[in-house]
């Protein structure tokens, strides 16, 4: 297999999820797409209809298993699952974490909120690093000479997208160039990435509070991380 072939990773984010109360889900099972959502899932594949998409993976998590199906169905490729593709684990996980509301008002959450570099309140970034790493790795290698999409989440997405553009992995998560449905694009030259790309083929369907950059709305949870 020659190190000279060009192969590029896809990692999208997952659509919209129905989560009327602003819960944190993290990794918790039975958080759904909502009919946004689905819509954000099938513009996606509709977009990527005409690559050369050998391989799609997905995250265990419904949300991301429900956004990679029609990608996979689009391009008749049966759905692998890579459970390096999961969500960061998050000790906020079944909290509310709105804006002027929610769990960071509560005293007994603070110790969790003492070092924004590991960080303290759940998975070092590292680890997301490294496990990351790892599930683009076997993408690329699943559909060499041609493309892949692997399903995840906003901020491993971003972690992982920080660290192959040599950037500190602490930041400010209002800043996340990571909005739903999007496409962080990897493309390696051989084993190398070479380049780093970005697109948001369903942004007209994000409503405006999530879309990377946006001022926070008392009572929307941003539900960063998810």
């Amino acid at each position: 297999m020659s190190s000279e072939e060009i192969t590029v990773v896809h990692l999208m984010r997952h659509g919209e999820v129905h989560n009327p109360d602003g819960v944190l889900y993290g990794r918790r099972p039975g958080y759904h797409l909502s009919d946004l959502g689905r819509k954000m899932a099938d513009r996606v594949a509709e977009h990527l209809a005409e690559r050369d998409i050998t391989h799609v993976v997905s995250s265990p998590l419904e949300r991301a298993q429900e956004t990679a199906t029609p990608i996979a169905g689009t391009h008749n490729l049966e759905l692998a699952t890579d459970e390096r593709l999961i969500e960061a684990a998050n000790v906020f996980e079944g909290k509310t974490f709105g804006v002027g509301d929610g769990a960071l008002k509560k005293p007994g959450n603070w110790k969790y909120l003492t070092n924004p570099f590991r960080p303290s309140w759940g998975e070092p970034y590292i680890e997301q690093v490294v496990r990351m790493m790892a599930a683009l790795g076997a993408a690329r290698d699943a559909a060499r000479g041609h493309e892949a999409v692997a399903v995840s989440h906003q901020l491993p997405i971003w972690i992982v997208r920080s660290f192959a553009e040599r950037r500190r992995l602490w930041h400010d998560p209002r800043k996340r160039q990571c909005t739903l449905a999007s496409l962080t694009s990897f493309t390696f030259h051989g084993d190398k990435i070479i380049s780093v790309g970005y697109s948001e083929p369903a942004r007209d369907l994000v409503p405006s509070h999530l879309l990377a950059g946006a001022k926070p709305v008392k009572g929307k949870a941003k539900a960063f991380g998810a």
